[in-house]
């Protein structure tokens, strides 16, 4: 209305209006377990109809928590951490979190300064898949109190509370599949040192050794920044593979984007897949069903990786005591299409 006065609604108003103290406002707001259905019902409802917007520096000043949480992965482009990340901010949503999301460009120092931007923010917690294996800024952290939570990529040499799958299993479930598929001379493009990389190879070594299978530097590729330009980096790799002699004719590949960038090139060099060459990723993206050729792959489960970071992040802020470090290393599991089935077939079976 014209000329009309607005103020700035108050918890304290909606606790008046409705003849309930602040704190039990406050609890409803929070999702708190001890208020009753009725009453929660009634104070969602006054708070809609006057369209309340909580003063989040009074409740910071109020509880001491800033109610955000922070991730920092090493790309924001890599549809692997996206998934992390939705699933991530969807739980802490519901608990009257935010995130806020930055990225390291798998640039150790770079993640150095984003760690401390975002504590200077007074982040309440950090998820991390760190881009290096320096860990004194995880040391100093810890020496401070401050939760986090490392996700993806283990670092050597700290105990600290982690999400990420067994990556060994992982290179040994793909190679193994190939194996199965008939495939002999088994050719990896692979990741960094650290933990995924490392752990996806062992499996990868371990499978073809078990099967008597030969393991030649000449069929492994590495690339050095996996999760940036990934598919160029996969096509290169690809590239490299093509000239030995004879041909691969299966490959795995440590993430579904380099596999993506793979599949071009043997594409371009008039190959079959997976006749002449079959190829399986990992990760499991969502568009790998809509690939030229489907792509086989390995499910990291990113989702169930966020959800259970978000728990443990939680976990750490509203705890009254320290609580144990927890390790969760989940089971990969194989997703098998296309590009590594002698007959082509679009659906996907796990196993």
């Amino acid at each position: 209305m014209k000329g009309a006065l607005y103020m700035t609604i108050r918890m304290k108003d909606i606790a008046k209006d409705l003849g309930l103290s602040q704190a039990t406002v406050s609890k409803v707001l929070r999702d708190h377990p001890d208020i009753g259905e009725s009453t929660r019902r009634r104070v969602l409802e006054r708070v809609k109809e006057l369209d309340y917007q909580p003063n989040s520096l009074a409740r910071s000043l109020v509880t001491g928590r800033s109610f955000l949480i922070g991730l920092i992965a090493p790309s924001l482009l890599h549809p692997f951490f996206a998934e992390i990340a939705i699933a991530l901010s969807s739980l802490i949503r519901d608990r009257g979190y935010s995130l806020i999301v930055s990225s390291s460009e798998e640039d150790p120092e770079l993640e150095k300064e984003e760690i401390s931007r975002l504590l200077g923010h007074h982040m309440d917690a950090l998820v991390i898949a760190s881009a290096g294996s320096n860990i004194e800024q995880f040391e100093r952290m810890d020496s401070k109190g401050q939760p986090y939570v490392l996700i993806d990529r283990d670092l050597a040499g700290i105990e600290a509370n982690f999400v990420g799958i067994n990556d060994k299993r992982a290179g040994y479930l793909a190679t193994e599949h190939l194996i199965s598929m008939g495939c002999r001379r088994i050719a990896h493009i692979r990741g960094q040192d650290n933990s995924p990389g490392n752990g996806r190879f062992e499996g990868y070594k371990e499978a073809l050794h078990n099967h008597r299978l030969p393991c030649s530097d000449e069929y492994v590729v590495r690339r050095s920044y996996v999760d940036i330009e990934t598919t160029r980096q996969g096509a290169e790799a690809m590239r490299l593979l093509l000239e030995r002699d004879p041909k691969p004719d299966g490959v795995f590949c440590f993430n579904d984007p380099l596999a993506i960038g793979a599949m071009s090139t043997i594409l371009e060099a008039r190959l079959r897949i997976p006749e002449d060459i079959a190829l399986i990723g990992c990760g499991n993206l969502p568009n790998n069903d809509w690939l030229r050729v489907p792509l086989s792959s390995i499910d990291q489960h990113s989702h169930t990786i966020g959800r259970r970071a978000a728990e443990l992040a939680l976990n750490l802020i509203e705890s009254k005591q320290t609580p144990r470090i927890q390790t969760t290393v989940l089971e990969p599991s194989l997703v098998v299409r296309a590009s590594t089935q002698k007959k082509r077939t679009n659906e996907a079976t796990r196993l």
